[in-house]
């Protein structure tokens, strides 16, 4: 197995349908101070598209609609990235969903996306590391191939938190959105590839960001909900300067880890948390605006979505070529946060010419898997 090199060769997106823009946030967040008896001051409580663009970057966000759960959301982003890697389902050895909000405590989303997509071979895991799931996602992805447990992973980043969020609560209410990404990863002798993962975690701050109720210290109850643990809780101000701070450290020791310089990184996909901290970010590597890719203005933060969405809309939008250095940040509830440098392979079909033979010999061994277990 030397030499062998986790590579990107599918990507694909969903986000739901449902549009929530500003203004339908504000008038949420009034009405539920209203029912709940609690007085609104416009002064103080002003929450108007102005205010949460100018404090986030968020115009609108995707609400999941009824119907939709974490593991479909999945499932259609898993097919389009399989899809564009030239894949199917049987081709998948793995499958690792990055979620906060899986669909039951068990079993796992992945079980339930490799239901969906009939990826009958694959082993299954959810991995929860908050907003930073998709990163120590990918890191799990490299490790696995790196060993030669899988040659092909499916990681998928997704969440429904708009179930999760207290109307009434102005500083939460407003940031997250709902969406799913998903990566194709598979071993290749080529150069290429993930290049530096570095992840690192603080569980004295998690009192400063989580959700507190539906697991066994606060299971669902009566109280539970009366007391509002089932919503996502947020030390705001505390939490920015944490996540500036982080981030940035980590991006740096990845882009050392990776043999670069900081100017070698062509294209900075950051978590899509907030407006202020990717420019804060991106202004203490001294990356220009030209390489920094945002979407927060039409997602809101997705948690472990956010950096799989972006990546993909950063390659559809013709922002990444072949050789590219890309430097991926997060920072999540845990607190967790990390980053990740990885040169972009390129095209798929230059990847398929590369492994035929490989592909050649798994379709055979899978035939003849196929045959002993008639």
């Amino acid at each position: 197995m030397a030499g062998l090199n986790a590579v990107i060769t599918g990507w694909g997106f969903y986000v739901p349908p449902r549009r929530m823009t500003n203004t339908d946030i504000e008038h949420l967040l009034l009405e539920t101070r209203q029912k709940r008896g609690q007085s609104v001051d416009p002064a103080r409580d002003l929450t108007n598209d102005a205010w949460i663009t100018e404090r986030t970057g968020i115009k609108e966000r995707r609400f999941a609609g009824e119907g939709e759960f974490t593991s479909t959301m999945s499932a259609k982003a898993a097919r389009r990235a399989l899809e564009r890697a030239g894949l199917s389902p049987r081709d998948i050895d793995f499958i690792i969903v990055a979620t906060a909000s899986p669909d039951y405590l068990f079993p796992s989303t992945a079980a339930l996306i490799q239901n969906d997509l009939g990826a009958n071979r694959a082993g299954v895991i959810d991995l929860e590391a908050a907003c930073t799931g998709f990163l120590y996602g990918l890191a799990v992805a490299r490790g696995l191939i790196i060993a030669g447990t899988a040659r092909t992973v499916l990681l998928v980043g997704a969440e429904t938190l708009s179930r999760f969020l207290d109307f009434g609560d102005r500083g939460t209410s407003v940031l997250f959105g709902d969406g799913a990404g998903a990566v194709v990863i598979e071993a290749s002798n080529a150069s290429v590839g993930i290049e530096s993962a570095v992840l690192r975690a603080d569980g004295s701050k998690a009192d400063l960001l989580l959700l507190p109720g539906g697991g066994s210290r606060h299971p669902v109850s009566g109280d539970s909900q009366k007391n509002g643990l089932h919503y996502i809780k947020m030390a705001g101000a505390e939490t920015f300067k944490l996540a500036v701070q982080m981030m940035s450290e980590a991006a740096v020791q990845a882009i050392q880890e990776a043999g670069l310089r900081q100017e070698d990184i062509d294209l900075f996909v950051p978590h899509q948390a907030n407006i202020r901290i990717i420019d804060a970010i991106a202004k203490r590597l001294k990356l220009p605006a030209e390489k920094v890719f945002v979407n927060i203005q039409k997602y809101g933060n997705t948690s472990a979505a956010s950096i799989p969405i972006a990546l993909c809309e950063a390659v559809e939008a013709g922002k990444v070529k072949r050789g590219d250095k890309l430097l991926f940040v997060a920072f999540g509830g845990g607190f967790t946060w990390g980053a990740c440098v990885t040169e972009w392979f390129g095209p798929v079909d230059a990847y398929r010419q590369k492994s035929l033979v490989g592909r050649l010999q798994r379709e055979l061994e899978q035939r003849l898997e196929e045959i002993v277990n008639r």
